[in-house]
C-alpha cells in the first residue's frame, strides 16, 4: 500500500520550486501564500525533510528539494499529457473559419452542405467578424481576410480577387446613368479607410462622371445590410459580385451598367501549427475547391 503525501502539498512543492517563490505559486493555484507555505510544511513534515531554504523575500530549494522536485515535474507533465490527449478523444472534431460578417453570410453558410457532404465527421464552426482574429488568443483555425497583404507570421494564399458594380432590384427599372440622379445610392462604412475602397466616389470617377447630389442618402454600417437594401429595392448599392453572385443568379439584383471597379482580394490565412492539422487541411482544400468551382 502505498504511503504517499497528499497530492496537495505536492502541487504546491512543483508550482513554488518551478516559480521559485511562493507568492507566484499562489497566484497560479489561486490560493493564499500562507497556504502554500502550509501545504509545503506539510510536505516537510510527512517526509522529515526540509525542502526550502527561506530566505528573505525569496526561498531556494534545499538539497532534497532539488532531487524531489524533476520527478515531481516530470510527473505532473506526464499527467497532462496524458489527460489533454484522453479530453481531446472526447471531443467532437472540429475546425473553426472566421470571415467577415457580410462573407459568413453570403459566401461560406449557402456552401456549408457541401463541406458536411465531404467531411461528416467534422463539425464545421463558424466565426464572423469584421475584426482580424488573433491566432494565439483564439480557437479560430482559418481565417478569410480581405485585402492586400501581406500577413506576417502567418501562412497566407490568395483565394480570389473582388469586383464592384452597381446593383438594383430589376423592378426599379433602371436602365441607363441618367437613372443615378433619381434614386438613392446606397452606400456602407468601410471598416478601415483606404484611398483604393471600392466607394461610390470612386466608381464615379472611373466612370468619367461627377457625384450626384444624393451621394450616400442611404448609409450602413454593415455590408450585408447593404445588400439587403438592394434587394428590397431601396436604391441602387455599389456591391461585390462574388457576394451577391446568389441574388444576381435569381434575377433579385441586376447590373444595369458599368463600369466595374476593383475590390481586394479574400485570402486563406491560417498559422503554422494549425495548418499541421488534417481538419484545417481537409478545410483548407474545400475552400481551393469551392473557389475552382467559380470559375469553371
Amino acid at each position: 500500500m502505498r504511503r504517499l503525501p497528499p497530492l496537495s502539498s505536492l502541487r504546491a512543492f512543483e508550482a513554488a520550486a518551478r516559480h521559485g517563490s511562493f507568492k507566484r505559486a499562489a497566484s497560479e493555484l489561486a490560493v493564499t501564500p500562507t497556504a502554500i507555505s502550509h501545504q509545503i510544511r506539510s510536505l516537510e513534515d510527512h517526509t522529515g525533510l526540509t525542502l526550502f531554504e527561506r530566505k528573505v523575500r525569496r526561498v531556494n530549494l534545499s538539497e532534497a528539494g532539488a532531487q524531489l522536485y524533476p520527478v515531481l515535474r516530470e510527473g505532473f507533465e506526464a499527467f497532462e499529457v496524458v489527460l489533454e490527449r484522453l479530453s481531446q478523444s472526447k471531443r467532437p472534431a472540429q475546425v473553426t473559419i472566421s470571415a467577415t460578417n457580410a462573407f459568413t453570410v453570403k459566401w461560406l453558410v449557402p456552401k456549408v452542405a457541401g463541406f458536411r457532404k465531404l467531411h461528416p465527421g467534422v463539425d464545421l464552426q463558424l466565426h464572423a467578424s469584421d475584426e482580424a482574429v488573433d491566432f494565439v488568443a483564439s480557437s479560430v483555425d482559418i481565417a478569410i481576410r480581405y485585402g492586400t497583404g501581406p500577413y506576417p507570421g502567418l501562412i497566407s494564399e490568395p483565394m480570389f480577387a473582388d469586383k464592384f458594380a452597381p446593383l438594383v432590384n430589376p423592378n426599379l427599372g433602371v436602365r441607363d446613368l441618367a437613372d443615378l440622379n433619381r434614386l438613392p445610392l446606397i452606400h456602407f462604412e468601410w471598416t478601415r479607410k483606404h484611398p483604393l475602397n471600392p466607394t461610390w466616389e470612386n466608381w464615379f470617377a472611373k466612370a468619367g462622371l461627377s457625384c450626384p447630389s444624393n451621394l450616400g442618402q442611404l448609409r450602413f454600417s454593415d455590408e450585408g445590410h447593404a445588400i439587403q437594401a438592394a434587394v428590397a429595392g431601396q436604391g441602387i448599392a455599389l456591391l461585390s459580385l462574388a457576394l451577391v453572385a446568389d441574388e444576381l443568379a435569381a434575377g433579385h439584383l441586376v447590373q444595369p451598367f458599368g463600369p466595374k471597379v476593383d475590390g481586394f482580394t479574400y485570402h486563406l490565412v491560417t498559422s503554422e501549427d494549425r495548418a499541421k492539422n488534417p481538419r484545417v487541411q481537409a478545410a483548407a482544400e474545400w475552400l481551393r475547391l469551392e473557389v475552382m468551382s467559380l470559375t469553371s
